[in-house]
């Protein structure tokens, strides 16, 4: 796996770079300002760019802005966006940009590094993995939807609460151990989520991402 890292603070940069490198992921290159990221992009093609939202030169969105651009460009590009804040609109912006390889993470989850190595293969792999609290806040800035508005409507709470943990790139083990139910019980709701969203079985398409983008696509639209 190719990576290339975009944070202005130095420290945590650095911090990244020997993380990955610790464990044998190779960073191609570094950026501390948003037309950095773009001219390491163009020039390395990695699998995957971990950008910080806010950088220079405005110190506003112009990590986000850059990372999208690069995915116009290159929309195989998987971006794994962190933040010090729950931003959702954001996670709107990523989804517009591309249909898989998405990521959003605030910036104290580096510190599980077991999780936070496994989101960066997840989303380099082309699967999605959304901080909990950013999924916390999506499902709160929506939950005054009506029925006929929320395409989501079909499913029961228990399989919204699936979904949920699915958008999380949490596995069917893990969203067993979370729901204390068994595995039996998650394939199942799995199984239904995959059924009343018309996802059906394809070569070319991975199920649960798109159930995870469907889920995180009615959300940032409310």
């Amino acid at each position: 796996m190719r990576v290339v890292i975009a944070e202005d603070n130095a420290l945590l940069r650095e911090g990244l770079v020997a993380l990955l490198r610790e464990h044998d992921i190779d960073v191609v290159a570094q950026a501390q300002d948003a037309p950095g990221l773009l001219r390491a992009l163009n020039a390395h093609k990695p699998d995957l760019a971990i950008v910080d939202v806010r950088m220079p030169p405005d110190f506003t969105d112009d990590g986000l802005r850059a990372a999208i651009e690069a995915r116009r460009q290159r929309p195989e590009l998987a971006v794994l966006i962190l933040s010090q804040y729950v931003e959702p609109a954001y996670t709107a912006e990523l989804l517009a940009s591309g249909e898989a390889g998405v990521g959003y993470l605030l910036k104290e989850r580096i510190g599980e590094v077991r999780e936070f190595l496994e989101t960066i293969t997840r989303v380099a792999a082309g699967g999605t993995a959304l901080d909990r609290e950013v999924i916390t806040e999506l499902v709160r800035a929506h939950s005054a939807a009506t029925a006929g508005e929320d395409a989501l409507a079909a499913l029961t709470p228990r399989e919204r609460e699936t979904l949920a943990l699915m958008a999380e790139g949490r596995s069917n083990a893990a969203i067993a151990r979370a729901m204390v139910v068994t595995q039996g019980a998650v394939e199942k709701h799995v199984s239904n989520v995959f059924a009343k969203l018309d996802i059906p079985q394809t070569d070319d398409d991975h199920r649960r991402v798109l159930a995870a983008l469907t889920f995180l696509r009615a959300r940032t639209d409310a």
